[in-house]
């Protein structure tokens, strides 16, 4: 028996599990582009998976799903930062364990997939499988371990059986198996502008040619919005009664408060382009970040318009009147980022 405790790891609350968890994995390395650690929103943009998926379908637990980022996240920004990673998953709870330990005791934190409605201080009912959290220590005697998420300001100390539970859920949208990063930081990060080439050429594809993050049945990336907003032309006849408001309500948590740091993910790469900019010195950065910023604000001005006082039909109005300028202006944001990916690259 034992256990092990990473020391002094940095934490803050994030906008995004992914992101969040990734933002403090790099401060503990002690690794940045400038004189602090880097934001959350750099580490996302970093990641270059800027995306979208919409569902409305039977057996989603919910009336629609809506994903702002792509699957690959953690992969994507693992390579363009030069981190070596590797991903591992294994139906064996044992072995699953045996790997977060082995971590800990060389005193390496570690990002795990966890499902979050098994998570106890979180106290949720959606399920969502994939959401990342840090262990950072365990005590055997105690039969606990300490995690790290983004959504709490302080270290949560929970069962290790309610981590196992987390970490071999069957939901949506993929089993978690126990699944975990192996990562190794390097002494110092790559050339700036060819890491922010690519993280750029990756969001356009990832809105350009997108795979979609819920599966073939889902519209996705500049077509997929198109798709969504004249989607919602049907939402009245395919929602009657209560079921619209719960769509309405669904369409706020998932552009707002589902960990996209606001606006659909839109705002944190908008933070990403102003951070840039400014460590290039680059108007044309800059000009791409007020982009994102109308994007999040518009996605925003959609989700507010969802809920409210005033009777469904009317809010689903508002909501279709809000989102009818997000097409053009997630095209207007992919052609910004195509052209900063040619213009960055080495």
């Amino acid at each position: 028996m034992g256990g092990s405790m990473v020391a002094g790891y940095p934490h803050r609350i994030g906008g995004h599990c992914g992101s969040g968890s990734l933002r403090d994995l790099l401060e503990w390395a002690g690794l940045s582009y400038g004189d602090v650690p880097m934001g959350e929103g750099a580490v996302f943009g970093l990641g270059g998976s800027l995306s979208f998926s919409y569902l409305r379908g039977p057996g989603l637990g919910t009336p629609i799903y809506l994903v702002g980022r792509g699957a690959s996240l953690t992969e994507q920004f693992s390579a363009n930062l030069g981190i070596a990673q590797e991903l591992r998953s294994t139906d064996d709870p044992v072995l699953g364990w045996e790997w977060v330990r082995d971590e800990l005791d060389a005193g390496r934190p570690v990002l795990c997939w966890a499902e979050m409605a098994e998570l106890p201080y979180l106290r949720v009912k959606m399920r969502m499988s994939r959401h990342d959290i840090v262990v950072i220590g365990y005590d055997d005697d105690a039969g606990t371990v300490v995690v790290v998420d983004n959504d709490r300001a302080e270290p949560q100390t929970i069962g290790r059986d309610d981590l196992a539970r987390a970490r071999s859920a069957v939901g949506f949208p993929v089993p978690t198996r126990h699944t975990c990063f192996r990562l190794g930081f390097p002494d110092a990060l790559p050339d700036l502008r060819a890491a922010a080439a690519r993280a750029c050429a990756e969001a356009v594809h990832g809105m350009s040619d997108p795979v979609p993050a819920m599966g073939a049945t889902a519209v996705a990336g500049t077509a997929g919005v198109a798709a969504f907003v004249a989607d919602l032309d049907l939402w009245a006849e395919q929602f009657p009664g209560d079921a619209l408001d719960r769509a309405l309500f669904s369409l706020q948590v998932f552009v707002e408060k589902a960990g996209t740091g606001g606006g659909l993910f839109r705002r944190l790469q908008a933070e990403f382009l102003t951070d840039l900019g400014g460590w290039v010195d680059d108007p044309a950065v800059f000009a791409a970040a007020a982009v994102y910023r109308r994007l999040a604000d518009t996605w925003s001005r959609t989700a507010s318009a969802a809920v409210g006082g005033a009777p469904a039909s009317d809010r689903l109005a508002a909501v279709r009147r809000e989102a009818a300028a997000l097409p053009a202006l997630e095209c207007e944001g992919v052609d910004r980022l195509a052209a900063l990916a040619q213009r960055l690259a080495p």
